[in-house]
């Protein structure tokens, strides 16, 4: 085990939001503290987020209402990746049918784009994106526009997002309702599209960024299409048994309970004869049943398992999850 905290290997962090820093509208326990903590390291910080309802400075806002260190330009979002899409794609003062909140059309604007809020409009293209007051009726305009022929691009497809009372329908669940309604499929600008993490590594000049989310579908697979370095941590969505079955694409590098793991040294995970170590903690494979000498609740026993597991199964283009079995003493 290295005796530097993870962190110094990195020269900045970018991080997810919700699930991360905090769910619905108030902090996770810790979390602020550890982001201040970073600049003391040396290490930049970029939040990279999916949820487009909001615009960079409302969200840098909320995290400097929370305690977290955070300027407008450190907000990287879904909503300006999408927008810069339309830029890419379409020609100045075209027609966009909004089908989200006005932080997203004023991103919209921001690239010589015209929004507009009915299929009657002639909108060459429906951009879609998170929006919590998004009804019926909006969803069904985007449908009409997208049968008339405009194009459709989503900010992005998370199926949920993380709230104060639990997990709820993210804009994927949206973009879904749409989608069977259409039988056409979006454009998608953001997370788990490479795009976003490079715009917010070379915001920040960074050449050494850890990816750092609670998403394997979204922030780890970005992550991993952007070749940067990826940790989840285990404060929202995903879990140490969804870790464990990854799909190839969506393992993570490092695997985190929380920000605060950050700041210490990750131990090493080895591997001799088909036993992995890690901590106090052993591991092995036989007829796809891992069995784990540790600890359920220590998470070197996830992470020896995970190396486990993955060495037996290098190549998954789904995830598939193992039978486990937990003893005690030494695999060895």
């Amino acid at each position: 085990m290295t005796e530097q905290a993870l962190v110094t290997a990195f020269d900045s962090v970018l991080s997810d939001l919700d699930g991360v820093v905090y769910t619905g509208p108030h902090a996770i326990p810790g979390a602020v503290e550890a982001l201040q903590r970073l600049a003391g390291f040396g290490v930049d910080l970029a939040y990279v987020t999916n949820n487009a309802s909001r615009t960079p400075a409302d969200v840098a806002a909320h995290l400097r209402g929370l305690g977290a260190p955070a300027e407008d330009h450190q907000v990287v979002s879904s909503a300006q990746a999408g927008a810069r899409l339309l830029a890419d794609k379409f020609p100045a003062g075209s027609k966009v049918l909004i089908t989200g909140s006005d932080a997203l059309a004023r991103e919209v604007e921001l690239v010589g784009m015209v929004p507009v809020r009915s299929a009657d409009d002639g909108a060459a293209v429906v951009i879609q994106g998170f929006e919590p007051t998004l009804s019926w009726k909006e969803l069904a305009e985007a449908a009409y526009a997208i049968e008339n022929g405009a194009a459709w691009v989503a900010t992005n497809t998370d199926m949920t997002i993380p709230q104060a009372r639990g997990i709820a329908p993210g804009n994927g669940a949206l973009v879904a309702a749409v989608r069977a309604a259409t039988g056409k499929e979006p454009l998608v600008a953001g997370k788990p599209e490479a795009v976003l993490f490079h715009a917010a590594a070379e915001r920040l000049g960074s050449s050494r960024p850890l990816v750092v989310g609670d998403r394997l579908d979204t922030d780890i697979l970005g992550g991993n299409n952007a070749k940067m370095a990826t940790a989840v941590v285990l404060t929202g969505v995903d879990t140490t048994e969804t870790v464990l079955a990854a799909r190839t694409a969506e393992r993570p590098r490092f695997l985190l309970r929380t920000l605060a793991e950050l700041f210490e040294p990750y131990p090493d995970v080895t591997g001799s004869n088909g036993i992995f170590s890690c901590g106090k903690s052993t591991a092995s494979v036989a007829d796809g049943t891992v069995s784990v000498s540790g600890d359920k609740d220590d998470v070197d026993s996830w992470r020896c398992a995970c190396a486990a597991w993955w060495d037996a199964v290098p190549d998954a283009a789904v995830a598939r999850a193992p039978e486990l079995r937990w003893h005690g003493g030494s695999l060895e």
